[in-house]
């Protein structure tokens, strides 16, 4: 059951996303979604005034051999056309599937038909009391994005001995600023992302996973390093002794090859979300949004890249830190933090 609290939240989150009394709100929800975020984000469009209707799917069978985790593409749809036409038709569809339709197949369809979609990852309404709402993010964001597009080469380092280079070129730029107010866009909330999906064939070297960095896929920090070769968008080789290398490699050999290509790169640019929060929730609570757009993360991941015409079940999403990012030579990111024009104002 919901709590008043949280429906003020999220009641306050869409009307900052242009949330009308005369729209129509289609809650895209799955036999397996959380039924407190199903209610709040309901119950919250209802206080706009708006029409809202339930679309809910049955979570489908897993068909792999190991669970599917943080991957952004929920198989929930599976092209049903008529959940398909009931979403595209909406004004703004609130994203309540596990996890969450930003990869799904379906998405182009949906952006065509104008609606605009704000994907709540699946994780306990208490985790979006935190996310003050900050006014000048967007504008940061929209600033990394545009350097992202104008680049040609994106160079990332680390002493731990990550040293990756990304060519832009053909490459698709993303940046949520975790507000959907606009026909035809998906924002996730908490927002604070600035990524590129690469074309294929772009992407080359090496990074390395130091203990303290995050891997969302097993909600887990990295404790022991874990070195993965990149050649041609693809991991080649998972080097380690620990667990974390092992355990790496194994969920990868449980998919197909585009498992181990690059998906998506970039940085995190919300101060308001912390890397360490991992610690303070059971793991069904959370979903790892908060430390994909945590402020100054390098965010790696594999898997799906629609851009590059890959998809797959298989994905990592992996944020990590003490990270230098450069954009043909320019610094956004310095062993990880936000460079100046990027930063937020102090007080």
């Amino acid at each position: 059951m919901t709590e008043y609290r949280w429906l003020r939240l999220f009641a306050d989150h869409l009307g900052r996303c242009d949330l009308r009394a005369d729209e129509v709100v289609a809650v895209l929800s799955e036999s397996a979604s959380r039924p407190v975020l199903v209610e709040t984000a309901r119950l919250a469009a209802q206080l706009h005034g708006a029409q809202v209707v339930d679309v809910v799917v049955p979570t489908p069978a897993n068909p792999h051999p190991v669970p599917i985790r943080s991957t952004g593409a929920s198989q929930a749809i599976a092209g049903n056309r008529a959940a398909i036409a009931a979403l595209a038709a909406a004004d703004l569809v609130i994203d309540c599937t596990v996890e969450g339709t930003l990869h799904a197949p379906e998405l182009g369809a949906i952006l065509a038909g104008g609606a605009r979609v704000l994907m709540l990852s699946n994780e306990h309404p208490e985790n979006f009391e935190r996310y003050a709402f900050d006014p000048d993010l967007a504008r940061r964001v929209e600033l990394g994005a545009s350097w992202l597009a104008e680049a040609a080469e994106m160079r990332v380092t680390s002493s731990a001995g990550t040293d990756l280079t990304v060519r832009l070129g053909g490459g698709v730029v993303a940046g949520s600023t975790g507000l959907a107010t606009e026909p035809g866009s998906i924002a996730h909330w908490p927002g604070g992302l600035v990524a590129t999906f690469p074309a294929a064939g772009t992407v080359d070297g090496v990074v390395v996973l130091a203990p303290g960095d995050l891997n969302l896929t097993f909600k887990r920090y990295v404790e022991t390093p874990v070195r993965l070769e990149i050649t041609d968008d693809h991991v080649v080789a998972v080097r380690g002794d620990g667990v974390d290398a092992r355990l790496f490699d194994e969920y990868l050999a449980a998919f197909d090859r585009a498992a181990r290509a690059t998906s998506h790169v970039g940085w995190g640019m919300n101060p308001a979300a912390r890397w360490d929060y991992l610690a303070l929730y059971d793991r069904a609570d959370v979903n790892g949004t908060e430390a994909r757009v945590c402020a100054g993360n390098f965010l790696y991941s594999t898997g799906a890249n629609e851009h590059a015409g890959r998809f797959t079940a298989g994905h990592f999403d992996l944020p990590l830190l003490d990270h230098t990012i450069a954009l043909d030579g320019r610094v956004v990111v310095d062993c990880g933090r936000l460079t100046a024009e990027l930063a937020p104002a102090r007080p």
